[in-house]
């Protein structure tokens, strides 16, 4: 079982023998780590890879293959969607909870350029919108909403634009996996080596702390490379129980784990053994959607209490973490029979339905009247098509009038919920890994899940952003980690 201990760093000079040595070292081959080592490699430096798998590709190929890319993409405008920059900034700020400017303007000003370099890997997101409220979309459909960017007040601040770009691969996934085989490709293309099997164990640091190089070891052997530049993208830490009992106690029992054996958190845990500084480790992606079918959100989200809490139409992370705030992390949603329909695939299950709203408060442990008074204000509203409490869209509000009344089960530990890690190590704009004061620690970089980018709050993540910001914040570690190499060895000469 992986623990929580940092490991030691090995001295430069203890260090008799190098098995390698290569400009750029990147540890991790998933989607940050193989867009490093694609750009290290595009710009001319000698680079390795170490993937502790079998194989390319590990938490990345178990997603569902949506890049958040926005700004005017070929889709979008293909399927009539305005958007831009600016307002894709809007959004993404609105939405984090300690935005990083320098990060979220640069991703949103070179959104297009990612799209277009995604594509030139060798496929085409379909151009076509899928308009339902849904987790994926179901066939290939290029594009969706797959965020709170319809959701007060998020719709007031920014321009609302769909950003969800689906590789065009069937299923839940799949299309994650196919980009992560073009991007294998293209290292091989460019003179790079994956060496699979193969992990990283401790960083090797000179007299004055720069990283310049990691040990290894394999099935094989053991041993040590020298590297200009290191770039850690091995995963988050959703699998390492002391880890996650330490930072995000909320997962440690009762929601599923989305992650692949190698999240262990050994990429963050080998930053800090050369002093980075962590952030949002406390943070989490949580959820159990209630949708589809999209008729539920019609209906009410009320706590134990028998009162609401959120906008039922919110994108299902956000709804749930919500959920999280609530007493005893429970909470069910309340329909009646003129909107009541089974999910196909239900991961909120129902409990019952009930003649009265009396019967259905008894049942549930809600104080008697809260839920009547809570569905009369709402029934009220929502008959006026308005909803002055939490702001839903129109398309969602109807009265929930009609018995008998049906209840879900949204809490913790009743729902299926899932969830994976946020937090990671402090970056730059260019992947420097940053220690306590700020600084860049010389000779380091960290991408993908490992890495504190724009994935901040599960309340404010919108599907897509961990493929996308590991994928473009990737691209520019491998190119920064590169020119580290270049000025180096210049240095050296």
């Amino acid at each position: 079982m992986a623990t929580a201990d940092v490991p030691g760093t090995v001295a430069l000079d203890s260090v008799d023998d190098f098995t390698d040595e290569v400009d750029v070292l990147v540890v991790g081959c998933g989607i940050g780590g193989g867009c490093a080592a694609v750009e290290a490699a595009a710009a001319g430096a000698r680079v390795l890879v170490l993937e502790r798998a079998a194989d390319a590709g590990g938490t990345t190929c178990m997603a569902g293959g949506h890049f958040y890319l926005g700004g005017g993409t070929a889709v979008q405008k293909a399927t009539g969607h305005e958007d831009s920059a600016e307002e894709m900034e809007k959004y993404i700020t609105a939405v984090s909870r300690e935005p990083e400017p320098d990060k979220i303007h640069a991703y949103c000003q070179d959104s297009v350029e990612h799209f277009d370099w995604l594509e030139a890997l060798g496929f085409e997101f379909e151009r076509s919108f899928y308009p339902e409220k849904a987790v994926i979309q179901p066939q290939t459909q290029g594009l969706m909403f797959t965020g709170n960017e319809k959701v007060w007040p998020f719709k007031d601040i920014a321009k609302p634009a769909p950003r969800g770009h689906k590789v065009p691969v069937p299923g839940d996934t799949g299309g994650a996996a196919m980009v992560i085989g073009l991007l294998v490709d293209r290292i091989a293309e460019l003179g790079g080596e994956i060496r699979y099997e193969t992990g990283a164990r401790q960083l090797v640091v000179d007299d004055a702390g720069h990283v310049v190089g990691a040990t290894w070891k394999s099935l094989d052997g053991a041993g040590a490379i020298r590297a200009r530049s290191v770039v850690i993208a091995a995963g988050g830490f959703v699998m390492n129980e002391e880890m996650v009992a330490a930072h995000v106690p909320q997962m440690s029992e009762k929601p599923f784990v989305l992650g692949n054996t190698y999240d262990d958190g050994l990429g963050i845990r080998l930053g800090q053994s050369v002093g980075a500084a962590l952030k949002h480790m406390d943070q989490a992606f949580v959820t159990a959607p209630v949708y589809p079918p999209s008729i539920l959100l019609t209906g009410i989200a009320v706590n134990k209490n028998g009162e609401r809490f959120v906008a039922e139409d919110s994108y299902h992370s956000r709804t749930s973490g919500f959920v999280m705030d609530q007493p005893d992390a429970a909470a069910f949603l309340i329909v009646d029979e003129a909107h009541m329909e089974r999910p196909e695939f239900p991961l909120v299950p129902f409990i019952d339905g009930w003649e009265t709203v009396a019967e259905m408060e008894t049942d549930l442990g809600i104080p008697a009247g809260n839920l009547q008074r809570t569905l009369n204000r709402y029934n009220e509203n929502a008959a006026h098509g308005e909803d002055p409490d939490f702001h839903k869209s129109v398309e969602y509000l109807a009265p929930q009038s009609n018995g008998p009344w049906a209840a879900f089960d949204m809490s913790l530990g009743k729902a299926m919920y899932a969830g994976f890690t946020i937090g990671g190590m402090a970056t730059s704009v260019d992947g420097q890994v940053l220690d306590e004061s700020g600084a860049p620690i010389d000779g380091l970089y960290a991408a993908g899940a490992c890495a504190a980018n724009l994935a901040q709050d599960g309340k404010g993540y919108a599907s897509g952003t961990q493929l996308g910001e590991g994928s473009y914040f990737g691209r520019r570690a491998g190119r920064h980690a590169a020119r580290h190499a270049t000025a180096g060895a210049a240095a050296a000469s």
